[in-house]
């Protein structure tokens, strides 16, 4: 509403705030007609400010495409939706899409100091002191809006007023964590997002999806989300717990995290997060395997001190003449041309042949694929037999 009101003002237009919760077509057509009066009698252009488009219906929205066309009003709607969902196309394809992001951290702690120096327009003749906890505090549960710190701010100024003659302009008033507690009523969860506890609630709720208990994930994950952590960080966390912690035990863990966070993403607060708590409970009850994670550890430590070894010829590209002269390919093996699409091949390079490095478990998928791996090598052996005779 307020950047609608500064463009309205830097150009003189009418500026009209419409509400889409409260009116209709109704309401729309008299804001058209008293438009088409300020362009007609003032020459003014008309810019309304639709609050909430997103309610509007297709017929309610309709009604405005012809006079955005026009130029007659210059339209500017308000959304928490996606707009892509929410906006018919045509009007859409008639607007530019601006996203406002939440203010960062450091922006809401420079929008509160201004406020407690300001002698003129904010609560500077008070001399309120922040505690350093109580103004972390206040930044988390503002959530990135200027206008929740500053409400919040002048309610536990106004609420001291009422208990402490804070009118003397010599003294210093300090504002504590339980000062904000009682006038806002909320418990604080102090969370510092780049200190100790932010890594210790974070290998909480890992060490909790390992050990396979959900209450504790959600528990621990819940600390997160109600201290303003942001959501996308467990849910980072989930899908790397779906590779490392889970793996081909449970192949559709790695699915079930991302199809969370894309959730979450899709839905934002509060909904998104019944997503993760779901991922959470799925990854804490699924079948644990580290195979992978061990194996492609094993790799990278083979990689580290053999270096750079060559591909067998074998299996080489081979598009041009002269690599195939070179014998690049040759002798290659097509698996699909013999039963079981196996058949007893080298692929690692010469200094590393028969080396394995992935063990799986005998838990969950991977039970499965540990049989199908014991058969394979059972075969190779048999043809490594055979040749031996």
């Amino acid at each position: 509403t307020t950047l609608a009101r500064i463009i309205a003002g830097e150009t003189k237009s009418y500026f009209v705030h419409f509400s889409a919760v409260l009116a209709g077509i109704k309401e729309i057509r008299s804001v058209i007609e008293e438009a088409k009066n300020q362009q007609k009698l003032y020459r003014k252009k008309t810019i309304l400010f639709v609050d909430e488009i997103h309610r509007f219906n297709k017929a309610q929205q309709d009604a405005f495409l012809h006079h955005v066309e026009s130029g007659l009003i210059t339209l500017i709607g308000a959304t928490t939706e996606n707009p892509s969902f929410e906006v018919i196309a045509p009007l859409l394809s008639r607007c530019r899409v601006i996203v406002l992001k939440a203010l960062s951290q450091d922006d809401i702690h420079a929008i509160i100091n201004r406020a407690l120096k300001d002698r003129e327009r904010g609560l500077g003749n008070l001399n309120l002191v922040l505690s350093k906890n109580a103004l972390l505090y206040l930044i988390q549960i503002a959530d990135g809006d200027a206008r929740t710190a500053l409400n919040n701010l002048e309610i536990v100024a106004s609420l001291l007023s009422s208990e402490k003659n804070i009118s003397d302009k010599e003294k210093k008033w300090h504002i504590t964590i339980k000062d904000l507690e009682s006038a806002l009523q909320k418990k604080s969860l102090v969370y510092d997002k780049s200190g100790e506890e932010h890594y210790n609630i974070i290998s909480a709720f890992h060490k909790s999806l390992r050990g396979s208990d959900p209450d504790a994930a959600l528990y621990w994950l819940e600390r997160m989300l109600s201290a303003s952590e942001d959501p996308l960080y467990p849910a980072r966390r989930m899908v790397r717990f779906a590779s490392e912690d889970v793996g081909n035990a449970d192949p559709q863990a790695l699915e079930v995290a991302l199809n969370a966070m894309e959730a979450f993403r899709f839905l934002g607060h509060p909904e998104g997060e019944l997503a993760l708590a779901q991922a959470a409970v799925y990854l804490a009850t699924a079948p644990k395997s580290n195979s992978i994670y061990l194996a492609f550890g094993k790799v990278k430590d083979t990689i580290k001190h053999t270096g750079t070894l060559p591909v067998p010829l074998h299996i080489r590209n081979a598009p041009t003449d002269l690599m195939k002269e070179l014998e690049y390919g040759k002798g290659y093996k097509y698996a699909h041309n013999f039963k079981d699409a196996f058949i007893q091949q080298e692929y690692l390079p010469e200094k590393l042949q028969n080396q394995r490095y992935y063990f799986p478990t005998d838990r969950g998928y991977e039970k499965i694929i540990k049989q199908r791996l014991e058969k394979w090598l059972s075969m190779k052996s048999n043809v490594g037999n055979k040749n031996k005779k």
